[in-house]
């Protein structure tokens, strides 16, 4: 990676793990590897290309050790800056021995064609690029796919390769060969191992309570040190890293108070997104599920997660359903994403066609029934302010079923500039959507947009 002028160089460790598509076992060779740092008493800070907010949870926990933690952050060059990126990456990295930065989908798979693509980010950073290559059904003719991912863009270093469900040792020496004559150095292979599979859900990776997470990390790092070459996947991570940026002051908190749905049912925030808003009052977290009264607040950030899966437990607390629709109603600042939406419809049926009442802050309702996957990068610009656009992203199954007289207040549109139906809602001082926005690139300041249209008196950093 090329310094900036006058920079001061220090060696690290990192590297960016891809694979030809989804599907391949990145994540897992990701959460294996971050467990196995972790053990060897190594500082290990993990990121996940794209706009993902579940492999980012699971990150932090595999690359926890003891009563150190850190937070699995998101690089995103459709949602923020190039700048942004690079940035977050060596703040963070420069405090770690190791930096591993899981890929999304295929390494060259971007919003259009390889633009915030992963291998875009491996570039961006100066990161090494280890495939991840499902062998299950291939010998040799690993070779010509390799030397393709290899040599198809000079600038993105394909340095490394793990095959993953490799049937034996046997099969793993062909693929070996293969990988030696295409150029890229052969780190090991997995073999197929069930006991190291997370169960899927419709949105991502299973996060329900009753799952041995840690169990389950725990066993996919051990299926990895059998077979991969750990000490040499370190010889081949070093990188440099450039000297940290120097940050615009943090302004003087406003003394607002930022309250924060975080539990079972919403948890798909962005750590940046956080640290933002704590520039701007204090934040503080509470539980729709378990609280029976809203704590005392300024504004309400509604995060996204799965409201579908504790339906029953949230229409049974309806101490905290009135205390919301009541909030709303009288002018309470709110801001509400995806499952925030749903929690604050009328509402929500599941695919067993049962439905729970939920908030009646919005006069909507949403159904899990007929549900197709909805996702993709949006592009927003908020009706009346001219030069806005805000960055951001959709990844639902749940729909609307029935919409009232509500304003919407954006026209939303693809990565293609291809006008969406998806709506930016405004209920009084509440508003809601489908999107999920990123807040963490104080270049584009989207949040801003938020703040200054709930009107709730957050001053601008200066």
């Amino acid at each position: 990676m090329q310094s900036n002028a006058g920079a001061e160089i220090r060696q690290n460790r990192g590297f960016l793990i891809a694979a030809p598509s989804s599907g391949s076992g990145k994540t897992t060779i990701t959460l294996g590897l971050l467990r196995l740092f972790s053990r060897r008493g190594l500082a290990v800070q993990p990121f996940k290309c794209g706009p993902d907010y579940l492999d980012t949870m699971l990150h932090a926990m595999a690359a926890s050790t003891g009563d150190t933690s850190r937070p699995g952050l998101n690089l995103d060059t459709f949602m923020a800056s190039k700048q942004h990126a690079r940035s977050l990456f060596a703040r963070h990295a420069s405090t770690a021995e190791i930096s591993v930065v899981e890929g999304v989908m295929g390494l060259f798979d971007g919003a259009e064609k390889s633009d915030g693509s992963s291998a875009e980010i491996a570039a961006l950073l100066g990161l090494p690029v280890i495939m991840v290559i499902d062998g299950s059904k291939m010998a040799y003719s690993a070779a010509p796919m390799l030397y393709g991912y290899k040599n198809f863009d000079p600038s993105v270093n394909v340095a490394g390769v793990i095959f993953n469900r490799v049937g034996s040792a046997s099969h793993y020496s062909y693929l070996e060969a293969a990988a030696k004559d295409a150029g890229v150095l052969p780190l090991g292979y997995l073999p197929r191992n069930s006991a190291i599979t997370i169960d899927e859900r419709h949105l991502g990776l299973n996060t329900s309570a009753e799952y041995d997470r840690q169990g389950i990390i725990d066993a996919m790092a051990d299926h990895i040190e059998k077979t991969v070459d750990i000490d040499r996947l370190l010889e081949l991570a070093k990188i440099e890293l450039p000297e940290i940026e120097a940050t615009r002051p943090t302004a003087r908190k406003s003394g607002k108070i930022i309250a924060v749905a975080k539990d079972e049912a919403f948890n798909f925030i962005y750590h940046a997104n956080i640290e933002t808003l704590g520039r701007y009052g204090e934040v503080r977290f509470f539980s729709p599920l378990h609280d029976r009264e809203l704590p005392e607040a300024d504004l309400i950030y509604l995060a996204g997660g799965y409201p579908e899966l504790h339906a029953e437990a949230l229409a049974d607390n309806g101490p905290m359903r009135d205390a919301i629709a009541e909030w709303c109603r009288s002018g309470g600042a709110t801001y509400a994403e995806c499952g925030g939406l749903m929690y604050l419809g009328r509402t929500l049926t599941l695919a067993d066609g049962v439905a729970y009442p939920m908030c009646s802050a919005l006069d909507l309702d949403t159904t899990m029934q007929e549900a197709r996957l909805t996702l993709g990068y949006r592009k927003v610009y908020p009706t009346g302010a001219d030069g806005v656009e805000l960055r951001g992203h959709e990844f639902h199954y749940s729909r609307i079923s029935r919409q009232g007289e509500i304003n919407t207040i954006a026209e939303i549109r693809n990565a293609r500039d291809e006008t969406v139906p998806t709506s930016l809602f405004r209920a009084g001082n509440t508003i809601a959507s489908y999107l999920h926005l990123y807040w963490g690139d104080s270049a584009n300041n989207q949040h801003l947009f938020i703040l200054d249209a709930l009107m709730v008196g957050l001053k601008t950093p200066v």
